[in-house]
This record gives C-alpha cells, sequence and structure tokens, in this order.
C-alpha cells in the first residue's frame, strides 16, 4: 500500500492490478485505475520481491527467461516502482549473452468506482477505453482519467485496453516505460507530506536496538504520508484516521494523533486545533462547544461511543501540551476561545452530578470518558490559568470531587485486589468486563515544570491495574487486548472485543513508564516492537490478539487501516517516553525523567522539536539522559 494523501495505490505482492477487491490506483478516494497487467516476452513475470521503498513508493522485482534455449536461468529481470502520486517506471533489464527483441505489453482498465462502493461490493464493470495520442482514456458521468505512456507505445488497442511496445535490448542492456494516471483536468498529485510546509520535524533515533531507527523512520513517514489539507484553509494540516478506509478527518483521532506527535513540532497540532474549531457548534443548546464525531462500536458489552465527546475533551488537553512544547503565545491565544467553549460544554454537561454521562438517555457513565474528562479539567484549568483567564478554579474543584468519588465508585473490590469497571449503570451496578480501554486511566497529561498530573487512581489501584495489564489474559504478547480472554464475548478478531489496538497499548506503556512500573510497561514495549518488525515497521491500527510463540507472528486483521496516523503516532510516544522529555517552554525548561532500566540499551533522538528549536536528547544503558542539543537558553528542569 503506497500512501501520500490524496493518492493511493494497493497491489499485490506481485505487482500486479487485476483488478480484484481493493487493488488500484486512487485519488481522493475515487479509482483512477483497476488493472494494470503487464507481460513481458509473453508472459508474466515472476514475483521475486516486494518491498516499500517508503510510506509512498514500492518497487517490485520479477524475473523470467526470454532468450530460446537459454537454460534455466532467468535471463530478464523487471523492476516497477510505483507511487501513490499515479506514477509508475517499469523497467527490463537483460542478463541474455545475445541480443534480444523483447515485446511489453501492459493491460489497463478501469471502473472509476467510488472506494465505497468498493468496499462494499457494488463497483461496476470496467469501462470502455479511448485511445489518445500516447496511451488510453476512459469517460463517465462524472470524470475522466488518461493513463499516458513515456515513451509513446507502438500499439494502443482500445478494445483491449492494451499498450505495446518492442524493445531491442543488448546484453546488459534495459529499457524504460513510465505511465502517469490523471483525473482529467486537474494536476499531479501534490501531497501535504513532501511540501516545504510539512509541519513534521524530520526526527531520527539510533541506539544499540536497531528496531529503534527503523521504527520512527516508518512512523514519521506514514504521518507524513497521512497529512491532509483543510480545504477551508489550505495551510492548516491534519493528519487523516488512516489507509485505505478512513481517508477523511476524524477528529478524535486527529487529535489524539496530533498530541502523540508534539515532539515534532507543534505545527501540526495548530493545523488540526484551527481545522476542528472551524467544525465546533455553537449554541444554544445541549450540544453548544462540542466538535462534531460520528458514534463508534464499544464492543459486545456497551452501546456505541460517542467520538464528538472524546473530541471535545481532547481539544483543550491537545492546545495545553502544545503550549508546553512550544505553541506561540499569539496561537494559544487565538485558539483559547475555542478551548473555553469544550471546557464549558464538559462542566454544562456534568451540571449538579459527579460524572460526565454518556450521552445516550439512560446510557451508563464510561470509564475511559471520566479519564478523557478529569485530564481535560486538569489541564483546562492549568491553561486557564497561565491566560489569566477565569474558572480553572471550578475545573480542579470538580477534578477533584470525580476523583474521589471514582476511586469510590468504579473500584470493584475482589479476592487478589480488585479492579476498575468498564462502566457504571444508572442504578449503580458494575460492567465488570475488562479490556485495554482502562489505559487511558493511566495518561494524565502534562502540567507545568515537568509535573503530570494527578490520575483518577491512588498508588494502590495504579499498583493493581498495572499486575492485570501485565497477565496473560491481557496481554497477547504483542500487546494488550481490547478485552481479557476471561470475558464472555473475547474474539481475538474483535476490533473491541480481543484485538490488539496499537494506541491503547502505547498509552498503557508510556502511563506504565511514568508511573515507575517499567517491568510491566517493558514487557508490552518489546510486544509492539517485534510487532512493528513483522509488520515491516509499519504498524497497524490493530490485529489479532492470539497468543504470541516462538517462531510465531501477529495475525493481521482484514479490516484493519494500515498506515494509521494513532498507530504511527504511537512510534512517536514509545521512543520519547524512553527519553521522559517534559517541556514547559513558557518556562525556559525541560525535565528529564528516562525509564532507568533502558529496557532498550542506549538510545539517541536527534530532529525533535522543543521550544520551536531542534532538540536532541541521548539516554545512555544505565538509564541516564543527556541533553545534546537545545533551544538557546532552555534550561534543564529538576
Amino acid at each position: 500500500m503506497c500512501v501520500a494523501l490524496p493518492g493511493l495505490a494497493l497491489s499485490t505482492a506481485d505487482g500486479q492490478l487485476a483488478g480484484r477487491g481493493l487493488e488500484g490506483f486512487y485519488r481522493a478516494g475515487r479509482r483512477l485505475l483497476s488493472r494494470c497487467h503487464l507481460r513481458v516476452a509473453g508472459r508474466e513475470p515472476l514475483p521475486v520481491q516486494a518491498r516499500m521503498v517508503s510510506a509512498d513508493r514500492a518497487r517490485f522485482t520479477g524475473a523470467l527467461r526470454a532468450a530460446p534455449h537459454g537454460g534455466p536461468d532467468p535471463d530478464v529481470v523487471v523492476e516497477r516502482t510505483r507511487s501513490a502520486d499515479g506514477t509508475e517506471t517499469i523497467t527490463v533489464r537483460s542478463a541474455a549473452a545475445h541480443p534480444l527483441r523483447v515485446p511489453v505489453e501492459i493491460t489497463l482498465g478501469t471502473d472509476l468506482a467510488d472506494l465505497s462502493a468498493i468496499a462494499s461490493g457494488t463497483a461496476g464493470r470496467d469501462l470502455p477505453a479511448g485511445v489518445r495520442a500516447s496511451g488510453l482514456r476512459w469517460t463517465c458521468p462524472t470524470a475522466s482519467v488518461s493513463v499516458t505512456a513515456d515513451p509513446p507505445p507502438s500499439d494502443a488497442l482500445a478494445s483491449a485496453g492494451m499498450l505495446r511496445w518492442e524493445f531491442d535490448l543488448s546484453p546488459g542492456g534495459s529499457a524504460e516505460v513510465e505511465l502517469r494516471v490523471r483525473l482529467d483536468g486537474s494536476g499531479p498529485v501534490r501531497p501535504a507530506g513532501r511540501a516545504t510546509t510539512n509541519p513534521l520535524a524530520p526526527a531520527h533515533a539510533s541506539g544499540d536496538d536497531r528496531r529503534v531507527q527503523a521504527l520512527l523512520r516508518a512512523s514519521v513517514e506514514d504521518l507524513q504520508a497521512l497529512l491532509v489539507r483543510d480545504p477551508v484553509r489550505p495551510a492548516d494540516m491534519h493528519l487523516a484516521a488512516g489507509a485505505p478506509w478512513r481517508c477523511g478527518l476524524a477528529p478524535a483521532e486527529a487529535l489524539a494523533a496530533a498530541r502523540m506527535t508534539l515532539p515534532l513540532g507543534t505545527r501540526l497540532a495548530v493545523g488540526t486545533l484551527r481545522t476542528l474549531a472551524r467544525t465546533q457548534l455553537a449554541g444554544p443548546g445541549p450540544q453548544c462547544g462540542m466538535i462534531p464525531g460520528p458514534r463508534r462500536d464499544a464492543g459486545p458489552h456497551l452501546p456505541p461511543g460517542c467520538t464528538a465527546t472524546e473530541a471535545t475533551l481532547l481539544f483543550p488537553v491537545l492546545l495545553a501540551e502544545a503550549r508546553r512544547w512550544g505553541l506561540p503565545e499569539a496561537e494559544t491565544d487565538e485558539l483559547l476561545p475555542a478551548a473555553e467553549r469544550c471546557l464549558t460544554w464538559l462542566r454544562q454537561a456534568v451540571g449538579n452530578g459527579t460524572y460526565l454521562p454518556d450521552p445516550q438517555p439512560g446510557g451508563p457513565v464510561r470509564c475511559e470518558t471520566q479519564a478523557h474528562a478529569h485530564r481535560a479539567a486538569l489541564l483546562g484549568a492549568d491553561l486557564l490559568d497561565a491566560c489569566s483567564r477565569p474558572d480553572g478554579t471550578g475545573l480542579r474543584q470538580w477534578a477533584e470531587t470525580l476523583g474521589s468519588a471514582f476511586r469510590q465508585d468504579f473500584w470493584i473490590d475482589a479476592p487478589g485486589g480488585g479492579r476498575p469497571a468498564v462502566a457504571r449503570l444508572p442504578d449503580g451496578r458494575h460492567l465488570p468486563h475488562f479490556g485495554a480501554g482502562v489505559a487511558h486511566l493511566l495518561d494524565t497529561g502534562l502540567l507545568g515544570s515537568g509535573h503530570l498530573a494527578p490520575g483518577l487512581l491512588d498508588k494502590t489501584q495504579t499498583e493493581q491495574l498495572a499486575r492485570l495489564l501485565e497477565g496473560p489474559s491481557m496481554d497477547s504478547g504483542w500487546g494488550l487486548r481490547s478485552l481479557s480472554t476471561k470475558e464472555p464475548g473475547y474474539n481475538p478478531f474483535g476490533h473491541r472485543s480481543g484485538a490488539v489496538r496499537v494506541h491503547e497499548t502505547a498509552l498503557a506503556v508510556a502511563g506504565l513508564m511514568s508511573a515507575g512500573y517499567e517491568k510491566q510497561a517493558s514487557a508490552l514495549l518489546d510486544g509492539l516492537l517485534a510487532t512493528a518488525e513483522a509488520f515491516g515497521h509499519r504498524l497497524p491500527e490493530m490485529y489479532a490478539g492470539e497468543q504470541r510463540t516462538d517462531g510465531g507472528a501477529p495475525l493481521p486483521h482484514p479490516a484493519a487501516c494500515r498506515p494509521t496516523s494513532t498507530a504511527a503516532a504511537a512510534g512517536i510516544l514509545l521512543l520519547t517516553t524512553l527519553a521522559g522529555i517534559r517541556p514547559d517552554a513558557p518556562a525556559g525548561t525541560v525535565t528529564l525523567r528516562p525509564v532507568r532500566s533502558a529496557p532498550l540499551g542506549e538510545i539517541v533522538l536527534t530532529g525533535l522539536r522543543v521550544a520551536g528549536a531542534p532538540f536532541s536528547v541521548r539516554v545512555s544503558r544505565l538509564g541516564l539522559a543527556m541533553v545534546e542539543e537545545a533551544a538557546e537558553g532552555l534550561q534543564l528542569g529538576s
């Protein structure tokens, strides 16, 4: 899968596009080309290797025998380099001892179908082709697309959708054909991640563990591939949720990913916050101040959740933390009114009660929602105080009340220490089903002077949660299951009922590390790094929760996006957590709380951004951190 939104290209490992399933070149959700079938010397090249060159380019290598009576060894190598921008270069090289005349035939076709129609199995048949100057053209009532070739083909047969060349290759010689797929009336795809205004710093990693460098490189490339410009204000960029299914804006995921990528600079956070502020609902009414978002399936034991609630609570959190990482004061002031409206909505939604209710009437009060609300209140209060705005005291008082009640009402006492309930019903009964969603309780957020906000659990409860997460019913060896194997309804492929979701496992790693439970966090970190290696360091959104075995590999989930913004951003969170970087740019300090056990040995992170300037840090094998590059005047906090 090659991704550089709005461009996308998908194929099987042999490189051929046969029109099956999702195969094809896409632009902005429309399939421009569904078939691109190559034959050289009358046969298909035997697939030898397929690999990703970068997030937006793949290379396919094949071989064949073209010379008659040439023995068993291949004498022609065929290389196809495919890019998400709609170009493909086909190179044919001869290793024969004598000159060869090699015919090259490419059969093309398209249905110009929308991705949604393809996903639902309702795409139409291929359209008839017409010949144009140097290729073929297809037209439907809503669009037309052309494929042009350089050099122009010697023959073009519209009825078969075929372009044909005859190449004379000397021993060791080669020939090349470049295909360009274009939607008529539009120029080449210009991906936001390749622009000079790319908001993500080009960070690098090195160290004792070779997986570190590969994970950070792939994470940054995937994030760049998923960058999308806001059509209202193209200078503002945000991350699409993932490819191929979710190439549009998903507010909660966009905010969560932007928050995890703050070590790469604050420009993505600004673009995401501006884009979503323009969608914020105005009054009057109970939804005034909310960031709209769709419902999300929550598994077999809960009704669908509201991503609008999650996005509304994440908005002030991202702004508050972006300010700590170095967001300029003018941009903070610009976005502050929208954050205030989010916090006002929170207080009004709680009303005279203690908990933030489920958006559905009579629905359960969710544990995960209270974690989001508690963090938003504390970081929001910190932001309001720093900007000399009112209401910070009221938010802190409510957060304190929520914490006291939550530790009593949401904790299920049981032999062995108990556990948090996933939700609480209106009549006070618990929904006890345990899953990785409790990791959000460990994600408390960054305050000033390098301090983390307090969480909803006390020290004893946090210690018990750490023990539960490291148990075999939760830790698959590849990461945390979204539902414990001990729970009814467990399904290793259930996206909320047993599959491993990278984002939740990464939050657990970061939260456990910060709370001092390095042993449990290191085991989960090892699982995610092993998973990344198995997937070529391009982490998917989720994968099956099957137990890890010696010599095994994680099972892909057939509906998972890959790449996906939260999984790619999780790679940034994991590596920067090892260094424990906690900046407070307004105070001119940065505090380092590295993982003392140094589970990956020495690690060096360069090209990060703190206070608007390059930042580099080294963590030794002894777990000691040292700043190697920082903004002028930035002091090391205690």
